[in-house]
């Protein structure tokens, strides 16, 4: 007899488990099926949490380097590549365990398998290792949370000259002396200043006109001024023609400017972008749809199958955690209504959508950014800040960046919040919460701040833009 289930859930990331958890605390039977060689999911196995941890190391190299400015004597740090790699293998290994335990004792079935659908309501299942599972399971909804690979870009010459990609600087233990880094975005300035921070020289080639070009124009530069200043090349609005070896360097030719340009480094890092891990899912036996790649989905997180919903990378619109998690609880939600016989109403809301970059600086932003606001029709009011003119940063040696806000003409709601500068991944929670209530900059101005603080700069640009509306400016 085929084991059947309200809900069965491909793939145990964060969204994955979040959905399996919900869906578990509304009375559904749930299955949860996991295929990888490991279970965590991406963010503690190969994102979020090893990143994080190598960062931190990397930082904290940079800042003793800059121990003289603050009147502290000691020698040049000496990176110890392996000990960084030890750390982060030791505090992986705990997230992962302790994901592991929650999965294993979650109040449903959890399966180590890799599942494929052989219709619109089955799965076949295939044991991972000596793992025993079910040949196949029914079940009345499905979600899909199989999460993202590193994907693979046409640069001629490039397979044949070898890269890295993101996994592959986790387990990079030997130092290198130079590193191309091919992109632009998150994972791209991430991994650049990692190894920028290590004593490596890096050179960053963007496609696109600026850094980070989905955020406003001024977040991108700032940091491309700042890994200028900390001796990083970066080059933007190129066009890579070709890569290649010379001698026992590796070599990337690209146009910038109409003119032919090329750099040459030790080792090459592709982080041009992630894609779905779709394979081996047969959606097509199922009747799912995928768009340019992904899964194409509604606000209700359901697919063109009205049964089958999905979550996280495999989707979209935006690759980070905290949403793939309300995302896989939404259609949790919504995969109840239909096994009870209703009509899903859950919706997924993206007017607080974050994204952090964890450089130093850090880059953060909450909402709209000044582009999504006028493509919305929406007459807004800016103002920033400097944090070059404010105490506390002042006192910490951190002047790099900015604070922005954006806000309504109208009433002075705040609907996009951007900043560049210590801790700004900390920082950006403070118009989170405003927003979240849809509080306006004269709230925000008149809220206490104690000094000196980083957070009382939001006050600055919130009274600028309260005097903008009150004059008519």
């Amino acid at each position: 007899m085929i084991p059947t289930y309200d809900l069965a859930v491909v793939g145990a990331g964060s969204a994955g488990y979040a959905a399996a958890r919900t869906a578990a605390s509304l009375g559904l039977k749930v299955a949860v099926i996991e295929g990888g060689e490991r279970v965590g999911g991406l963010c503690i196995l190969r994102g979020c949490m090893p990143t994080k941890t190598m960062l931190e190391s990397a930082h904290r190299n940079h800042e003793i380097e800059r121990a003289k400015e603050f009147g502290i004597r000691v020698g040049k740090p000496k990176p110890d590549w392996k000990a960084i790699l030890k750390r982060k293998d030791r505090l992986i290994g705990e997230f992962a365990d302790y994901r592991r335990e929650q999965l294993e004792k979650g109040k449903f079935t959890f399966l180590r398998a890799k599942g494929r659908f052989t219709g619109p309501h089955r799965l076949a299942l295939e044991a991972v290792g000596k793992e025993k599972v079910p040949a196949e399971i029914e079940a009345k909804t499905f979600l899909l949370a199989t999460g993202s690979r590193t994907a693979k870009r046409e640069i001629p010459g490039l397979e044949e000259a070898g890269y890295w990609t993101s996994d592959d600087c986790l387990e990079a233990s030997k130092p290198i002396q130079s590193l191309i880094v091919l992109g632009g975005r998150a994972v791209a300035l991430e991994f650049a200043q990692y190894y920028a921070h290590l004593g490596v020289k890096v050179a960053v080639i963007q496609r696109s006109e600026r850094l980070l070009p989905e955020s406003d124009p001024e977040v991108g530069d700032t940091l491309a001024k700042v890994f200028r200043e900390q001796g990083s090349e970066v080059f933007c609005g190129t066009q890579i023609q070709r890569a290649g070896k010379k001698g026992k360097k590796k070599r990337i030719e690209f146009l910038q400017n109409g003119k032919k340009r090329s750099v040459e480094a030790e080792q090459i890092l592709q982080a041009l972008g992630r894609e779905p891990d779709l394979d081996g899912l047969n959606l097509w036996t199922a009747g799912v749809k995928t768009e340019k790649g992904k899964v194409g989905i509604q606000t209700t997180q359901q697919t063109n199958v009205p049964h089958i919903f999905a979550a996280g990378d495999v989707c979209g619109p935006y690759e980070v955690v905290h949403l793939a998690i309300q995302q896989g609880e939404v259609a949790a939600k919504n995969a109840a209504a239909l096994v009870a016989g209703r009509e899903p109403k859950e919706r997924m809301d993206y007017r607080l959508k974050l994204e952090v970059i964890f450089t130093s600086p850090e880059a953060a932003g909450v909402g709209y950014s000044e582009k999504e606001c006028r493509e919305k029709g929406w007459e807004i009011v800016t103002a920033s800040y400097p944090f070059a003119d404010h105490g506390k940063s002042m006192v910490m040696g951190a002047t790099d960046g900015f604070v922005k806000l954006i806000a309504l003409r109208q009433r002075g709601e705040i609907v996009g919040a951007q900043v560049v500068g210590p801790h700004a991944s900390d920082l950006i929670h403070e118009p989170l919460a405003i927003m979240r209530y849809r509080g306006t900059a004269e709230e925000m101005m008149n809220l206490p701040h104690y000094h000196p603080t980083l957070s009382e700069i939001w006050t600055y640009p919130a009274e600028e833009i309260f005097g903008k509306i009150s004059s008519g400016v």
